[in-house]
């Protein structure tokens, strides 16, 4: 049971679900938080232009003044892209502070997850979901978004899990959770910012059909939570996996000597990374992302087709 929240949908977004049209959730996060300016404003424009250009509709996400939010206007896309602004990182547990203090915040995955559930959209386009971080055996450091992935009726299409995570460990977790992984046309895990973690996935599914058939019937038997669709980089857009150990090994160092950990890691991390590769992850980022939301519309055509 989806929870009831203060919860507005734009008047297109509204409108989409009323009539059975498809809808895609985007994250905010990777606006706010994620990318920097103005090329966060500008991929959020893409991605919403993405989505609409596959036959869906966009529903860019986010708490705005208190109110959690399902398709937000230029103008706010704009407020949440917008550095100057104070906008906050939520996840589940800031929630409750948000919506008290009446507070406007960027959704991570997990909270994403959790709104697209309360007004019932099913589809959600990120670019990697968190994990299992490397060194959880000591400090416990296991991000939200997995065990919302075992609770929400979402289907997540991402890249893999952040390459700066214990994947192995992610996947084990996945699986305690019930939660199934799907390969869109690849056996194996993708690596976030590379094509392959050398990691088999569950299922291998090659179509945007198939994927919509399968979430359907998981919710239709009872078997509640989400589901994990991994969609490779594609191989013009990949960054090399040695190159990207040796930046995520020298962030993570960095990170140590500045005793950087909880929520601050993973924006710290990714920013570190970006410049260590001088760049490269920055374009990686938006390539597959993109890509990521070309294939959530197309399942989201699928389920409402």
């Amino acid at each position: 049971m989806a929870p009831s929240l203060p919860l507005k949908c734009s008047l297109e977004v509204a409108d989409a679900l009323a009539s059975g049209q498809p809808v895609v959730a985007l994250e905010s996060t990777i606006i706010a938080h994620g990318l920097p300016h103005p090329e966060n404003a500008k991929t959020a424009q893409l991605l919403e232009q993405t989505v609409r250009d596959r036959g869906a509709v966009p529903a860019t996400i986010a708490v705005l003044e208190g109110v959690a939010t399902a398709g937000l206007s230029e103008a706010e896309l704009a407020y949440i892209a917008d550095p100057e602004k104070e906008v906050l990182k939520l996840s589940r547990r800031d929630l409750p502070f948000a919506f008290s203090q009446n507070r406007t915040g960027a959704t991570t995955v997990a909270t994403t997850m959790l709104i697209a559930a309360a007004a019932g959209i099913r589809v959600f386009a990120t670019g990697g979901i968190g994990g299992v971080h490397r060194g959880a055996e000591v400090d416990f450091d296991i991000s939200a978004d997995l065990p919302e992935l075992g609770r929400s009726d979402v289907a997540v299409i991402c890249a893999g899990p952040k390459a700066i995570l214990n994947i192995p460990a992610t996947l084990e977790y996945l699986e305690t959770l019930g939660v199934p992984v799907i390969g869109y046309r690849c056996d194996m895990m993708p690596a976030f910012w590379s094509q392959s973690a050398d990691l088999r996935v569950d299922y291998r599914l090659d179509t945007a059909a198939e994927i919509a058939d399968l979430c359907i019937q998981k919710w239709r038997a009872g078997l509640n939570g989400g589901v994990l669709i991994v969609n490779p980089i594609p191989q013009l857009n990949q960054i090399e996996p040695a190159k990207v150990e040796i930046a995520i090994t020298d962030a993570l160092a960095l990170a140590g000597q500045k005793s950087i950990s909880g929520k601050a890691l993973t924006p710290f991390l990714l920013d570190q990374i970006r410049h260590i590769t001088e760049g490269a992850t920055l374009n990686t980022n938006k390539a597959l992302v993109r890509n990521n939301a070309l294939l959530a519309a197309d399942i989201a055509v699928e389920m409402t087709g």
